[in-house]
């Protein structure tokens, strides 16, 4: 499939704005497929970006450290594949290191990356905890995701102040009940996630 240009997209835009009801030419709409299509880039930028690429540089030389990194409270802006309405919402990603550990900005990336892309919360939650499995190689790894989701809030059932809970745990998160407490307990989860 060919990739459209700038100009399809904002040509598309144009052809909502009419069907909606709207004259694409009025002062206050001119510019807005130029708009549209700047924001389209930087909302899903995510296609252009491998998280894989962001946790290849590790560092070993941590004195022996076989603890629990957690990286709380991540925020995220991501958009839901069914109605492309906004999710919004927070992101705690925990790892237990086998012998290496990655710069904390690199896990900050790699939510980034993931929630760049139209997705549905359970499987961004997957992605980011599988990307960091499968890179690190930690004996666990746990990913806990919050957001709300204004397909649910702004349309259909407008249910406000809802939010959604996933969370994907592997290796010791999942295998190992004090490890998975103590995460839970470090990013204030310990009574909600089970």
């Amino acid at each position: 499939m060919t990739r459209p240009t700038r100009k399809d997209a904002e040509k598309a835009v144009r052809t909502l704005l009419n069907w909606i009801g709207e004259d694409p030419g009025r002062e206050g709409l001119q510019s807005t497929p130029a708009r549209v299509a700047k924001a389209y880039e930087e909302w899903f930028s995510g296609y252009q970006e491998d998280p894989v690429d962001f946790l290849r540089r590790t560092f070993q030389e941590v004195d022996g450290y076989d603890e629990l990194v957690v990286l709380r409270d991540i925020d995220f802006e991501s958009h839901c594949e069914h109605h492309l309405a906004p999710i919004i919402g927070k992101v705690q990603v925990g790892y237990l290191p086998d012998r290496k550990v990655v710069g904390i900005s690199k896990l900050a990336r790699v939510v980034e990356t993931f929630s760049k892309r139209l997705q549905v919360q359970e499987s961004m939650t997957a992605q980011i905890a599988n990307c960091i499995n499968d890179v690190l190689k930690p004996k666990g790894v746990g990913v806990v995701v919050e957001g709300v989701h204004q397909c649910m809030t702004t349309r259909g059932i407008h249910k406000p102040g809802v939010s959604m809970v996933t969370s994907k745990l592997l290796g010791h998160f999942r295998s190992d009940p004090r490890t998975r407490a103590e995460f839970l307990n470090i990013i204030g989860r310990s009574r909600r996630v089970n």
